[in-house]
C-alpha cells in the first residue's frame, strides 16, 4: 500500500523523506480505521450485554405479596393453635413491621392473625353500629383521654395607642374513657377442627364479628359504663333550653308517643349548634324510621329520601341515617331520635390487638375459642348530640 502512494499524480519518484511522510500518513488512516471499528464492537457487545441484564432481572414483588410473607408464618401457626393447640410456632414469634408479639398474654391467649383480625374489624366497621358514625381511635393504654375546650376565649376592642386588658381564660374539661374487655366464646368439635376443608379462620372470624358488634352497638347507645363503654343515652337528659355541659339537651314533640307535624324534626335539626350541623346524622331504630318516612311537610312532599345508590344512607332532611336498632321505639317520654356531629360527640378507644385462647377442656368433645378485645366509649362533646322526646313537654 506504501508503494503505491510514493509516486506523485504526474508519475515522478517522491523523495525518501516525502515518501516516508506518505507512508505514515496511510498507516495512521488505516489505524484510526481500525480504532473505529474495535469501537463499534465494544459498542455492539456492551449493548447485548445490556439487554440480557435486563430479561434476567426479575423486579420486586408488590407490597401485598412481601406483607402476605411477613405474616404467612403467624397465619400457618395460628391455624396450627386453633386445630390441634400446638403453640410451638406461636412462642416467641413476632410480626415484622408491627412491633406486636404473639407471646401469651397475662390474661392468656395468642394474638389473632392480621387477615382475621381485619375481617373482624371490616364486619365491625360496616355493621349498624355508632362505631361508623362516632370518632374511632386506636390506643395502647388502659384509657383514653378527650380533653374539651367547651367555653369561649376572651376577647376584645382596642385602639391602636390604648392599653389591652386581659380577656378571660377558657375552661378545659377532662373526659377520661376507660377500655373493658369485651369476650366471645364460640366452640366447635375437634372432629371438625381435625378436617383440613374446614375453614377455620374464616369460621372464626364470622362468629366473633358477630358478637362483638351486636355487644358493642347496644353498649355504645345503651351501656351504663360498668364493665362496658358508656351509652350516649345513659347520660341525664333535659330539656334544650335548660341545657349544661355535662347533659344531653331534648326537644318535646308536643305529643305523648307520637307527632304533631314535621316541624319537630326541624325543631330538632336547629337546636343543634350551626358547627356541628354540617357533619351531623340521624340515628333511630327501624320501627322509628318507618314512622319517620311518612311524614311530610306543608307542600305534600316526603321528609325522607332514599340513597340514590346501593349502600348509601337514607336521608332526612337532607342528612343521613343511621339505622340503629338499640335505639328505643317511640312510646310516651321515649327518646327514640338523635341528631348530632357524633364525630365529634361520641368517642370510641380500643386497643388494635384480637386475642384467642383455646379451651380443650371445659366443654367436651368440643373446643372452645375464648376471643377478647378492650375497647371503650363515651360521649365527648355534650354539645354535639340533641334528641327528639315523645312527651308533651
Amino acid at each position: 500500500m506504501a508503494m503505491t502512494e510514493t509516486r506523485s499524480r504526474a508519475g515522478e519518484d517522491l523523495s525518501p523523506v516525502q515518501e516516508m511522510k506518505s507512508a505514515v500518513t496511510g498507516f495512521l488512516r488505516e489505524f484510526k480505521g481500525f480504532r473505529a471499528d474495535v469501537q463499534k464492537r465494544f459498542e455492539q457487545q456492551e449493548e447485548r450485554l445490556t439487554m440480557l441484564d435486563r430479561k434476567s432481572f426479575t423486579p420486586a414483588r408488590p407490597v401485598l405479596s412481601a406483607s402476605a410473607e411477613i405474616e404467612a408464618p403467624h397465619r400457618k401457626a395460628f391455624n396450627a393453635y386453633l386445630r390441634s393447640g400446638d403453640d410451638d410456632g406461636l412462642r416467641g414469634l413476632e410480626l415484622e413491621g408491627k412491633a406486636l408479639s404473639t407471646a401469651v398474654n397475662s390474661d392468656g391467649g395468642y394474638l389473632v392473625d392480621p387477615e382475621t383480625a381485619a375481617s373482624i374489624k371490616s364486619v365491625l366497621q360496616s355493621g349498624a353500629s355508632i362505631r361508623q358514625i362516632a370518632n374511632v381511635v386506636s390506643v395502647e393504654s388502659t384509657s383514653f383521654d378527650v380533653l374539651i375546650d367547651h367555653s369561649d376565649v376572651g376577647h376584645g376592642w382596642a385602639t391602636e395607642a390604648g392599653s389591652v386588658s386581659e380577656s378571660g381564660t377558657p375552661s378545659i374539661d377532662r373526659i377520661t374513657i376507660p377500655l373493658h374487655e369485651l369476650s366471645a366464646l364460640p366452640k366447635a368439635s375437634q372432629r371438625l377442627l381435625d378436617d383440613s376443608a374446614f375453614d377455620i379462620e374464616g369460621w372464626l372470624a364470622g362468629r366473633i364479628a358477630d358478637k362483638f358488634a351486636r355487644a358493642e352497638a347496644s353498649a355504645f347507645v345503651n351501656g351504663d359504663g360498668v364493665d362496658k363503654p358508656t351509652g350516649f343515652l345513659t347520660h341525664t337528659v333535659v330539656a334544650d333550653g335548660s341545657w349544661s355541659w355535662g347533659n344531653l339537651g331534648y326537644v318535646a314533640t308536643g305529643v305523648d308517643a307520637g307527632f304533631n307535624d314535621a316541624t319537630e324534626i326541624i325543631d330538632l335539626v336547629y337546636a343543634l349548634g350551626a358547627e356541628y350541623r354540617a357533619n351531623a346524622s340521624f340515628v333511630m331504630n327501624s320501627k322509628t324510621a318507618g314512622t319517620v318516612r311518612k311524614l311530610k311537610d306543608n307542600d305534600g312532599r316526603f321528609l325522607w329520601s332514599d340513597g340514590l345508590a346501593a349502600g348509601e344512607p337514607a336521608r332526612l332532611l337532607g342528612y343521613p341515617v343511621l339505622i340503629a336498632e338499640d335505639m328505643p321505639d317511640i312510646a310516651s317520654g321515649s327518646d327514640s331520635i338523635a341528631f348530632g356531629d357524633f364525630g365529634a360527640g361520641y368517642t370510641v378507644a380500643e386497643r388494635p390487638d384480637l386475642r384467642i385462647l383455646r379451651d380443650p377442656f371445659s366443654a367436651k368433645p368440643h373446643v372452645l375459642f375464648y376471643a377478647t378485645k378492650r375497647v371503650g366509649g363515651d360521649v365527648s362533646d355534650f354539645a354535639a348530640i340533641k334528641l327528639l322526646r315523645f312527651a308533651i313537654s
